[in-house]
C-alpha cells in the first residue's frame, strides 16, 4: 500500500461557493449590458431570477461594492453603478503605473518557474479571449496580472488593483466590443509577456504602457460620446 502523505491532502482547484458562483453570475450580467448603468437592483427579483437565497444575494451585492460594479443609494438600495471618463482616466493612470512597474520587477527576476506559470495564464487567457463570457476573461485576466504582480513582489498594489477590478473588467468590456481592439487586446497582452520572459524590463514595462494607452483611448472616446 502507498504511504499517504500530508500532500495527498491538498485540494489543488478548491470548489467554488455558491456567493462566489453567484457573484460570476452577476458580474457578468453587469459586464455584458444585461443590467444597465443606473439600474436598479431589486433583491426579492434577483432571488428569483437567480434562484438563491435573499443572504447569498446580499452577500453578492455587497462584494459588487467593493469591486465598483454596483452602488448603495439613499431610497433606492443597490444600483449598478456609473462610469465616467474622469473615473475612466485615474484608473488607467493608476493601472499604468502599477502595473508597468510590476511588469518590469518581474522581469528582473524571473526564471523559469515563473515564465511557465505566466505562459500558462496567457494561454488559459486566449482560450478566453474567444469565449463569449465576459466573466471567463475578467478571471483570465485577473490570474495573468497576479501571476505578474505576485512574482515581481507586489503585494500591496495587488490589493490597490483588486479593489479597481470590477471597474477594470467594466472598461474591459468596452474596449473590446471594438472589432480591432478585439483583436489587439491579446495581442497586447502577449507582447506583455515575451518582454518578461525575455527579461527585458524596460520593454515590459513599456509594452504595458502601449496597452494602457489603446485602451483608455478607445474608453474615452465611447464614454464622451454617450456622456
Amino acid at each position: 500500500m502507498e504511504e499517504f502523505t500530508s500532500t495527498d491532502l491538498r485540494i489543488s482547484q478548491p470548489p467554488k461557493t455558491l456567493r462566489a458562483i453567484v457573484t460570476g453570475k452577476m458580474r457578468d450580467a453587469i459586464l455584458s449590458g444585461y443590467f444597465k448603468p443606473g439600474e436598479r437592483l431589486v433583491e426579492r427579483t434577483l432571488c428569483d431570477q437567480l434562484g438563491v437565497s435573499r443572504t447569498v444575494v446580499r452577500e453578492t451585492l455587497r462584494y459588487l461594492e467593493a469591486e465598483g460594479l454596483i452602488e448603495f443609494r439613499n431610497n433606492r438600495g443597490p444600483v449598478v453603478a456609473r462610469l465616467d471618463w474622469p473615473q475612466a482616466r485615474q484608473i488607467y493612470r493608476i493601472r499604468q503605473l502599477l502595473e508597468a512597474d510590476a511588469a518590469a520587477d518581474c522581469a528582473r527576476v524571473a526564471d523559469d518557474t515563473i515564465k511557465a506559470a505566466l505562459r500558462s495564464a496567457l494561454s488559459a487567457l486566449e482560450a478566453a479571449y474567444e469565449s463569449t463570457s465576459q466573466n471567463t476573461l475578467f478571471e483570465a485576466s485577473l490570474e495573468f496580472y497576479h501571476c505578474i504582480f505576485s512574482a515581481a513582489g507586489h503585494d500591496v498594489a495587488w490589493d490597490v488593483v483588486n479593489r479597481l477590478n470590477g471597474r477594470i473588467s467594466r472598461l474591459r468590456g468596452m474596449t473590446l466590443s471594438t472589432a480591432d481592439r478585439h483583436r489587439s487586446g491579446f495581442a497586447r497582452m502577449k507582447a506583455i509577456c515575451e518582454a518578461i520572459t525575455a527579461n527585458d524590463p524596460a520593454a515590459a514595462a513599456a509594452a504595458v504602457r502601449e496597452h494602457l494607452d489603446e485602451a483608455s483611448e478607445i474608453a474615452r472616446h465611447q464614454l464622451e460620446a454617450n456622456s
